[in-house]
Order: structure tokens, then C-alpha cells, then sequence
């Protein structure tokens, strides 16, 4: 596994649909990409969170837009009007995650477009094991590109790192949060989706993704916890995760037949 790294050339313009505010631009590869921006509210967090979340996607054969790893220069983005839009630039200068940039996407409606039941309950499982608290009705998360299905937008994963209080007891959470899932409706399959998901990947594939995370982006001024000690607290994580999944598909579950 392999995540590339460029240099942005050229901004596009600011995309003000989300609410952490990304960019699109060019990267000196001549592909545009959605740019996560280091300096926006959760900083690399979001990005961590991005990228993991991903990567992770991808392993399982989800349809996820090319994760690349974009260098930030003081020019990029110098002639943008908005100073609220400068400051985050400048203060994003660095390392961050570009999307490749999918042209003419439609955004995804479950009253329009239709999901097979299992595609649904994978979709399910995901997002619980990731903790990811964003794939709701009222923003899923997901587009439609090439008559696929394209699952976008992890950046609200792994929420315990925001607090960083007790990672090992977070492994275990149920996650109730499932609950507002847009599609827990029509996850039927959880149980069959759980096996089939623990088939189709491993902790040593899990391990090799969290090792592709920059150290840059661990590390914190001021905390007494090392950029290496934070890595093992992902790869800790996930591993517990996937091998307690159990807790997470019961949830979910007892939170689909609540919708009866």
C-alpha cells in the first residue's frame, strides 16, 4: 500500500458546502483534489481521521476518491479575496490530505438512489468500527460518480481522539451513535456483513495503514506522548476494534429493530 505525495501548484477556490471548509486545487501532478486543510478547526486530527478512515475504505474495496499527501506552500492561494480564507491557508502551510477531485459527482440521496441490503450493512459496519458519527440522512457522506457508489468524507472518525481520555476503553464502545446512520434502515444483513468484514482484512493490514500516517501530524506541543507512543494508540485501537466487533454489531443491530 502506497499513498503519493504532491506539491499544490494552483488554487481553485474555496468549497463552502463543508463545514471544516477545504479547497480545491492542483497538485503539480495535474490532478485537482479536495484539499483537508491542517489549519481548520480539528487541525490534523481531521486529518488523521481522513486518512485513516480512507484507507481503511479502500481495504475494504469501498469505492473512496485517491488519498494523496499535498505540501502546502506560503504562495499557495495568495490571490483568494476572503481573509477569513487566507488566515486558514497560511495556517495550513505543511503537509495535508487532498481527495482526488471527481468531476460531476452527484451527492447521494437514499430517496433516489437505491443500496442492496448487505452493501448497506457493510456500509454500517464501517462506520461503526471507525466510530465515524457522519454518514447521516441529513449529510451521507457519499456521492454518486460513474454509476458507483463513493463513500467520502471520514474526517469526523475516531472521535476519542479529541478528548484523548482512555483510548482502550473507546476500543470497546458500542457506539450508539449508529443510530442516525442513513443506513440503518435498511442494514438487514449486520451479522453476515460482520463476518465478511473480518474476512476481508487483517491487524497486519490494518498496522501497515497506520504506519503510512506522517509523524508530523502526531505529534502535539506541550503533550508528554510521542508522535511513535500516538501511532501505537491508532494501531491499538483498530486492532481491538476489529477484534471485539462483536460489541459495535450488536448495537447496531438493537438499534435497527428500535427503527420497526
Amino acid at each position: 500500500m502506497e499513498v503519493r505525495s504532491q506539491i499544490l501548484t494552483r488554487y481553485i477556490l474555496p468549497l463552502r458546502e463543508g463545514g471544516s471548509l477545504p479547497v480545491l486545487g492542483e497538485g503539480d501532478d495535474g490532478f485537482k483534489y479536495v484539499v483537508k486543510l491542517r489549519g481548520a478547526g480539528h487541525g490534523r486530527k481531521a486529518l488523521i481521521a481522513e486518512f485513516l478512515g480512507s484507507l481503511i475504505a479502500k481495504a475494504f474495496k469501498f469505492k473512496v476518491p485517491e488519498v494523496v499527501l499535498l505540501e502546502l506552500s506560503p504562495m499557495f492561494g495568495i490571490t483568494e479575496p476572503d481573509e477569513e480564507v487566507q488566515e486558514l491557508l497560511r495556517n495550513s502551510e505543511g503537509l495535508n490530505v487532498g481527495l482526488h477531485f471527481l468531476p460531476g459527482a452527484a451527492t447521494f440521496d437514499p430517496a433516489v438512489n437505491g443500496v442492496d441490503e448487505l452493501t448497506a450493512s457493510k456500509i454500517v459496519w464501517l462506520d461503526a468500527f471507525l466510530t465515524n458519527v457522519d454518514r447521516t440522512r441529513l449529510n451521507p457522506n457519499m456521492m454518486i460518480w460513474d454509476n458507483q457508489l463513493w463513500l467520502i468524507d471520514q474526517g469526523a472518525s475516531f472521535y476519542f481522539h479529541h478528548a484523548w481520555r482512555d483510548p482502550a476503553k473507546s476500543a470497546l464502545d458500542p457506539f450508539p451513535y449508529i443510530k442516525t446512520h442513513v443506513f440503518l434502515p435498511y442494514a438487514t444483513r449486520l451479522e453476515e456483513a460482520d463476518k465478511l468484514m473480518r474476512q476481508a482484512i487483517t491487524p497486519r493490514t490494518l498496522s501497515k495503514i497506520v504506519d503510512l500516517l506522517p509523524a508530523d501530524w502526531l505529534e502535539e506541543e506541550g503533550s508528554e506522548i510521542t508522535a511513535e507512543e500516538r501511532r501505537e494508540v491508532y494501531r491499538k485501537f483498530l486492532h481491538d476494534r476489529l477484534k471485539n466487533s462483536s460489541l459495535f454489531v450488536d448495537e447496531a443491530v438493537r438499534q435497527h429493530n428500535l427503527l420497526r
